[in-house]
């Protein structure tokens, strides 16, 4: 995910980064309490004559990560940051691999299935790759768009490249020879922001673009499945009702084909049921917070985990009960789970500097977010003054919407439900 703040989360291990730091930590129930930082702005770097891969001089960055993510198994953990380097880590234990020298600086990262490259798409519309196994080798030039591109990801077999640009473009390219084209995934009329192979259906993509569309696709063969207009599920008389959006994340929670929608700035995650043979979106719920959601990410053995702009209560875990989502503080003790989240909930508050004040994801597309980040403020404002619950008293703010869509599973849009931004 691009942006300063951010939260990634594999098996037991859980990365929150902010700034030029991120901070690892465990969610395991066990008495391991070990934490492991890295601040990049300790890293090696470059001497200023020294010269990136295109021949020209690297110039000094802010250190701020742009991108980070896990590999498929969770074994490494790759990051990019504003001075135009790829940090590579070994998670178990947690070591540092490699700093190296990417030419531009980056938008987004992926390893491939096989866990043997990270590829690496930048803001001049390349991706390089980057061996994992020869963890100081040069990188190699795979693809390119003509703009710039926002997200980059991999079949689970390796055999396709799926790349998003800021020109409405999703192109699906052959792994073993990218200049040969597979498809192209049309429809969005406004920049990709998100793609999403859904990983237990491996034929699926999901993406998002700032059209304010959740749309699926069978993406080998650039075929639209479902589209999901998003302003159809907000009430018109919200402040943000009007203004331009785009998903800051996609997240995927195997045990129930649920799918968690994040969007830049704003205090909600919204929820939906991947329907896989009727290939569509049902809209479930929305869970709404009293402070900016910077990210989120499912773990499979608990639920989904939230990250805020609240430094009594940075980490907050969703979970099903009874048919609807539930946000728990870490207060909260109707969790055995309460433990965990205290402990991951005072490393960050230890750390808090690293995450505070940081401006909103997409710094390249300001002109289409930056009114979400304004709308937000209050909330900011509030959190620096002290108001740090999720929601006042002990329950969640949700609002929930189920809805049925046409049963032929082509070209649909979720339909409209009250309730959508109470």
């Amino acid at each position: 995910m691009a942006g300063s703040a951010g939260l990634a989360l594999c098996g037991h291990e859980l990365v929150v980064r902010g700034g030029s730091r991120l901070l690892a930590t465990s969610t395991s129930s066990s008495d391991d309490d070990s934490l492991f930082i890295y601040d990049c702005s300790a890293a090696e770097k470059e001497a200023q004559e020294h010269k990136g891969e295109d021949g020209q001089p690297v110039d000094k960055g802010s250190d701020t990560v742009l991108a980070s993510t896990f590999s498929t198994s969770g074994s490494y953990f790759a990051l990019t940051d504003d001075s135009k380097r790829l940090i590579l880590f070994r998670t178990k234990p947690w070591q540092c691999l490699s700093v190296r020298t990417v030419v531009r600086r980056c938008t987004a990262l992926t390893f491939t299935a096989s866990e043997e490259k990270v590829l690496v798409a930048d803001k001049s519309g390349d991706v390089y790759s980057f061996s994992v196994l020869e963890p100081h080798g040069s990188g190699k030039l795979e693809l390119g768009h003509l703009s710039m591109l926002l997200d980059v990801a991999v079949s689970p077999d390796d055999r396709y490249v799926l790349t998003a640009d800021r020109d409405e473009k999703i192109r699906v390219s052959w792994a073993a020879a990218p200049h040969n084209i597979e498809s192209f995934c049309l429809g969005h009329t406004e920049f990709v922001s998100r793609i999403f192979v859904v990983p237990d259906h491996p034929e699926l993509l999901l993406s998002s673009s700032g059209d304010r569309t959740l749309r699926l696709w069978q993406y080998r063969s650039g075929r639209e499945l479902h589209c999901c207009h998003l302003p159809s599920l907000q009430e018109p008389t919200e402040p943000w009702s009007n203004k331009r959006f785009a998903a800051s994340r996609i997240t995927y929670w195997r045990q129930e084909d649920c799918v968690a929608l994040l969007f830049d700035g704003l205090p909600v995650v919204c929820l939906f049921q991947l329907d896989v043979p009727r290939r569509q979106l049902v809209y479930q719920q929305q869970l709404t917070f009293q402070h900016r959601v910077w990210d989120a990410a499912f773990e499979e053995a608990r639920g989904l985990w939230v990250l805020q702009d609240c430094r009594e209560a940075p980490l907050v875990l969703c979970r099903p009960v009874g048919g609807q989502w539930q946000v728990f503080r870490s207060s909260s003790q109707s969790l055995p789970e309460s433990a965990v989240s205290k402990r991951v909930c005072a490393h960050l508050r230890e750390n808090w500097a690293m995450l505070e004040g940081e401006d909103p994801p997409w710094p390249a597309l300001q002109g289409h977010v930056q009114p979400w980040a304004r709308a937000d403020a209050g909330s900011r404002a509030r959190n620096a003054a002290g108001s740090c619950s999720v929601g006042e008293g002990a329950g969640p703010v949700v609002g929930v919407v189920c809805v049925s869509a046409s049963a032929s599973g082509q070209q649909s849009c979720c339909e409209p439900g009250p309730g959508w931004f109470p």
